[in-house]
């Protein structure tokens, strides 16, 4: 099943500056994991505030909450989910 999350930097507890480099770094090799594991199908950083756009395809919500819990930023509690979508095929291109 596919998912949708929409997730955000937790700037009221931490400032800029604690994103530093390195964190930043482990934070891309870790979903460069996810989706060399088919996980993470997609992703994007948000243009409104700090944070990302996640497609993710695993077996349920736990799976989703497993694979953010993988992330460091998520581990740090620098990161939440805001939103967990899941999604399901659209009828319109059905063809009965």
């Amino acid at each position: 099943m596919q998912y949708i999350v929409i997730t955000r930097r937790r700037s009221e507890k931490f400032s800029d500056s604690e994103y530093t480099p390195e964190r930043l770094a482990a934070e891309t090799a870790a979903v460069r994991k996810l989706y060399g594991e088919g996980i993470v199908r997609h992703i994007w950083h948000r243009g409104d505030v700090g944070g990302a756009c996640l497609l993710l395809e695993v077996e349920s919500e736990d799976g989703v909450k497993s694979a953010l819990d993988r992330l460091p930023l998520f581990g740090l509690g620098m990161q939440e989910a805001v939103s967990i979508v899941p999604l399901a095929p659209y009828r319109g291109f059905a063809t009965e």
